[in-house]
């Protein structure tokens, strides 16, 4: 995480996320930058309009969580599942 933490302090800084400003940010913070994963982080953002993907980061948890009544509904559902397996592994013990 923090190798994302360090990109998105740059951005927001509007500095240019390339390997030696994230390693700067990194060393700056106290964690060794594994030079692979600084590679790799920079591959991965290169051409990714940072602030359009937070944008829609924010958006899609919303609209994936389930509300709290379906939620509640649903764990009452499982309990009644659990509840019918167990009585028939009951009755399967008294003819086994």
């Amino acid at each position: 995480m923090e190798y994302i933490y360090a990109a998105l302090l740059l951005f927001k800084a509007k500095k240019t996320i390339d390997e030696n400003n994230v390693k700067k940010v990194l060393e700056a913070a106290g964690v060794h930058a594994d030079e692979g994963r600084v590679k790799a982080l920079v591959a991965a953002l290169d051409g990714v309009d940072i602030e359009q993907a937070i944008k829609e980061a924010a958006v899609a948890p919303v609209a994936a969580a389930p509300s709290a009544g379906h939620a509640h509904e649903v764990k009452k559902e499982e309990k009644k599942e659990e509840k019918k397996e167990d009585a028939a592994v009951g009755l399967g013990a008294l003819f086994g």
